[in-house]
């Protein structure tokens, strides 16, 4: 990923998009075939004479342009011909972009089978559900994971919709009449390059695409951190359900040798907010002056290098995380036992009114029951088994035929079926 973000590889992109149109505007008639072949023979760049250039240019694209005329001699006067600066760098930077996208979507695919094949091996694991941090009701941990599957990949439809909004390239000149360079440039140097001409522009691609595309990769990375602070949160030391992966000679802290801390989701999680930041950038781009100023400029050679090998490396980290994740199934039951019996209280709920309590009588016998169990320390079912209101509709057969964990648990295979997990 980071090769793609050099300047070297920038300087390459810019240098094969003035070939391709210095080839169509051969093709129309307008370069010599014989100049042609001596700009294709001789064109070469040298970054750090580029640089030297610019020192005195204060401007890049004509520093590129000065560094190639070295190279080439005097038929470089075809060279750049009828374009624009942004012809050249949005172009290749739309190619540059589309194949940064490309590492992003193999990362996310990565991710999505790791999480398929945590999700199939504790399909049957159960754990506690919470709500609001709170014990609600069992779920499986395998149906975390498969949550987390689905989430992927929809952020993978995401991320393959903003490259194909990137992949496009414009040729049209300073301020997209195409004046001085016809629309079959444009399509020729896009069909080169893998892109597709922009149709209606203007000195620049439109920055909406871009916004586009950093918010796909801030949307991932949101995913990513979700996954990261539902790890932490299992990880903490009264929960203890699942861990990080600790290995050995590792440090969790300075101060306390005991430590096995989640640094790899707090990173992720930290790093998550840098992606969002961009985005937001990304978007303040949209709305430059009439047909193009320069203000997208400086802000987009920090945040869309760094967004794309950011998101690549939390990628990267994360698959480890997933595949080396510590999951304690034992803790899991043991969690669900906590709250006594609690956890059932909607399936005793139900059955009461099923035999004909009101919903309002029905809600209070189980929360007056529940109350007493908590403040007690006793179990719900046995609160339950002596209350006269109780016994009014149920037997204690039916009572207890409520305290069943696989009650909760009986349509995850249909579950899974349906998220096409297997």
């Amino acid at each position: 990923m980071a090769s793609i973000w050099t300047d070297e590889n920038k300087f390459r992109k810019m240098l094969a998009v003035e070939i391709f149109a210095c080839e169509a505007f051969t093709e129309e008639g307008l370069i010599p075939r014989s100049a042609l072949a001596v700009i294709k023979n001789k064109a070469n760049i040298d970054v750090k004479r580029i640089q030297e250039i610019e020192e005195k240019t204060n401007h890049d694209v004509m520093a590129f342009i000065k560094n190639v005329s070295e190279y080439v001699g005097e038929e470089a006067k075809y060279f750049h011909f009828g374009l624009t600066s942004s012809d050249i760098l949005d172009t290749a930077l739309s190619v540059m972009m589309a194949e940064a996208m490309d590492i992003l979507i193999s990362g996310a695919e990565k991710l999505k089978e790791s999480l398929r094949k945590k999700a199939i091996k504790y399909k049957m694991t159960p754990m506690m559900g919470r709500s609001h941090g709170v014990h609600a009701e069992p779920i499986t941990f395998g149906l975390k994971m498969a949550l987390f599957y689905k989430e992927i990949e929809r952020d993978i439809k995401r991320l393959k919709v903003a490259r194909e909004v990137i992949a496009y390239g414009k040729i049209s000149g300073s301020v997209g009449t195409f004046a001085n360079v016809s629309p079959f440039v444009e399509e020729y140097v896009c069909g080169k390059l893998g892109l597709k001409p922009a149709g209606v522009s203007t000195q620049v691609l439109q920055r909406d695409r871009h916004a586009e595309y950093l918010t796909a990769i801030a949307i991932t990375g949101a995913t990513l951190e979700k996954l990261a602070v539902e790890i932490r949160g299992l990880q903490r030391t009264e929960t203890g359900e699942v861990q990080e992966f600790f290995a050995s000679g590792q440090t969790g802290s300075s101060s306390m040798p005991h430590k096995r801390n989640p640094i790899i989701c707090e990173r992720i999680t930290g790093l998550s907010r840098i992606l969002r930041a961009n985005a937001m950038a990304a978007i303040e781009n949209v709305a430059l002056w009439h047909e193009r100023d320069i203000s997208h400029s400086s802000v987009e050679r920090v945040i869309i290098p760094d967004s794309a090998i950011l998101l690549d490396y939390m990628l990267d980290k994360i698959v480890v995380l997933v595949d080396k994740l510590i999951v304690n199934e034992e803790k899991m039951r043991e969690n669900i036992n906590i709250t006594k019996g609690l956890i059932y209280s909607q399936k005793v709920l139900l059955e009461l009114i099923k035999k004909g309590a009101t919903r309002l009588e029905s809600y209070d016998i189980v929360q007056t029951a529940s109350l007493k169990a908590a403040d007690s320390g006793k179990e719900l079912l046995a609160e339950l088994l002596l209350s006269d209101k109780m016994k009014k509709y149920m037997t204690k057969e039916e009572i207890e035929a409520c305290f069943k964990l696989e009650y909760h648990l009986r349509y995850i295979n249909e579950i899974f079926k349906r998220a096409g997990i297997e």
